[in-house]
């Protein structure tokens, strides 16, 4: 079902060698010497930056006197910054400042936020006055102090966008030597243990970080974080002449953009008879594919070859690559817009993960007690979705698939498209479950729980809660590493950059898509006088219903996937065989044959 080995390896893997030949001086000051600092750099940015987002609804609400809705829309609005950003800093990485670069910006960037959030919780006049909530003379922030707040929330995106999207490729520039026999081997250590401290990072922030927080007091628990940070970035800079710096390459990004614009330019031009010889088309030096696929074949029209002579240099190099794309930068352009259908189901999905702000206004008002004296904090209940995933992946690759192996007889495994589904369905019942969760909450709540603001009136266990965290975690490891895993393996090896972001990009994309569903629910259900579905007091809202809508469009989304799914093409099997059978001397002289000298406009 994956793309071809020929087709991964498009402007990538020959390069990438050449590279690594000529650094030899490098490799012998890198190895795993250099691997404590990158996955200390990760995790403890992972603990500061995950540590404040559980609590962040309560923070608002309590200290900002934001109603629920307001309070969430900002937190979508930085979920989706925050994703969106990591895309951007690939692009200044790839482009501009290197991997190495980017990081240490990002973390300085991450630790100002961090403490301008700090600061909101020292400075008495960062925020409202405290008030009492039951006698409604609470102050809404002014437009200063939500200024200061944005800000900060701004400030942190910006370094998660220089950090995220770089860390684990430049963990894996210091081990990468594909002239090692054991090379395979020692990147999967290394994804197995960048991995790792990075589920247990999660697991200590929403665990210790968020306990903090609710028994210390913001001021301690906004503290921490920065100095995890600090943490952070000095460990990253601590091992600075020891790292294999990579050269920053070309910009892929604009080479989509010019494919898209000299296809619009030649729109007009004749493409050739399918199945045509490469005579037509303009190819990379040292090309493993010789013409282009005839799926999308609009886009073929950036490669052809009009006028050799007019196009084309004495060195088989395009004069002007604005007027003339390679065959390789045709099929990336391909590849991206072939994923895009599933990728959209991925975004409907990560829908349902931006809902976890709900389940700590959930938590708040039920009985959270482990025993007689332990209390689990409100928003450390969505531990349980990292701890499915975290346990999930060994009992599935270890235990799951060699059992049904041994019992069929022969090796079962479950396609990544499969996986995919699984986990869209997963959602579904996630969703579903929660409503019916929060339904039986409801119906349990006092009438004075009713007509008051008192959230603790209700005797019912938050565990009940841990069965819909379970199915997001199962959502989560099918759908969410599946997503990742396709991308990868559909797109050529030189879009790997672009692949890395695509999950992170469509969890963007889900906050605000999420922004817009509860903005719309709030408005549609407070029209005539009536309570906001989603209102800030839990009792007088109905959570079940707004559950039960996201559940619906799960449900459609599994359908639309289906489909997608169905309409996916793998890759052409006939066009691989030709490319592997067609001689390396003639796909190296094709830019030189003048065959097509006068291809006319038609």
């Amino acid at each position: 079902m994956g793309a071809s080995d020929e087709e991964r390896n498009i402007n990538g893997q020959q390069d990438d060698h050449q590279e690594q030949q000529q650094q030899p001086s490098k490799w012998k000051k890198s190895s795993f010497i250099t691997m404590p600092f990158i996955i200390a750099n990760e995790s403890f940015e992972k603990v500061a930056s995950y540590g404040l987002l559980p609590n962040m609804i309560v923070y608002l609400m309590k200290d900002y006197k934001m109603s629920l809705a307001k309070g969430q829309n900002l937190i979508y609005f930085w979920s989706a910054a925050t994703n969106f950003f990591p895309l951007i800093g690939a692009f200044v990485a790839d482009s501009y400042l290197g991997r190495f670069l980017t990081i240490a910006l990002g973390s300085v960037f991450s630790l100002l936020g961090m403490t301008l959030l700090w600061l909101t919780t020292m400075i008495p006049n960062a925020k409202p006055p405290p008030c009492d909530s039951l006698a409604h003379d609470c102050k809404s922030p002014t437009s200063g102090q939500y200024a200061i707040l944005v800000f900060a929330f701004l400030i942190m995106s910006i370094g998660a966008g220089g950090v995220r999207p770089c860390s684990l490729a430049f963990g894996a520039d210091q081990v990468d030597r594909r002239d090692n026999p054991k090379n395979k081997k020692i990147l999967e250590l290394f994804f197995s243990w960048y991995y790792a401290c990075g589920c247990f990072s999660v697991v200590i922030a929403m665990t210790v970080i968020v306990y903090i927080q609710d028994h210390l007091g913001w001021k301690i628990g906004f503290g921490i974080p920065i100095i995890l940070m600090l943490l952070s970035t000095i460990c990253l800079l601590l091992a600075t002449p020891l790292y294999v710096m990579n050269k920053v390459k070309s910009n892929l990004f604009i080479s989509l953009v010019r494919v898209a614009i000299v296809a619009f330019r030649n729109r007009k031009i004749t493409l050739p008879p399918p199945g045509s010889n490469a005579d037509y088309y303009y190819l990379k030096k040292n090309s493993t594919i010789t013409s282009p696929r005839d799926r999308i074949r609009c886009l073929n029209k950036a490669c052809i070859i009009q006028d050799v002579y007019r196009d084309i240099g004495s060195d088989g190099i395009a004069k002007n690559p604005w007027n003339l794309c390679t065959v390789e930068e045709v099929e990336e352009l391909k590849a991206l817009i072939r994923v895009l259908p599933i990728w959209s189901t991925g975004v409907l999905m990560s829908i349902h993960a931006n809902q976890s702000s709900f389940g700590v206004v959930q938590a708040l008002s039920m009985d959270r007690h482990l025993g007689s004296k332990f209390e689990v904090p409100a928003a450390s209940f969505i531990t349980f979705q990292i701890m499915v995933i975290v346990l999930w992946i060994p009992i599935y690759d270890r235990v799951l698939l060699p059992l049904a192996s041994r019992i069929n007889g022969k090796p079962i495994s479950l396609s990544v498209k499969l996986r995919m589904g699984i986990g869209l369905f997963c959602a579904f019942m996630s969703m579903f479950v929660a409503g019916i969760v929060e339904n039986i909450r409801r119906k349990r709540a006092t009438s004075e729980a009713l007509a008051s603001n008192n959230r603790h009136a209700i005797l019912m266990s938050a565990f009940w809660l841990v069965p819909q965290n379970c199915l997001s975690g199962l959502a989560e490891a099918f759908n969410a590493i599946g997503q990742n895993e396709f991308y990868y393996t559909e797109m050529p090896k030189s879009m790997s950059s672009i692949a890395t972001c695509l999950f992170g990009v469509g969890m963007g994309v889900a906050g605000l898509l999420s922004s817009l569903i509860l903005n719309l629910v709030n408005d549609i259900t407070t029209k005539r006088g009536k309570e906001s579905w989603v209102s800030s007091n839990i009792n007088k809202g109905r959570y079940d219903y707004f559950y039960w809508l996201i559940a619906a469009i799960c449900f459609f989304n599994v359908l639309f996937y289906m489909f997608c799914s169905w309409c996916y093409e793998p890759v052409d099997e006939v066009h691989k065989q030709a490319v592997n059978e067609t001689p390396t001397l003639a796909r190296l002289e094709n830019n030189c044959l003048p065959a097509n000298k006068e291809l006319k406009e038609g």
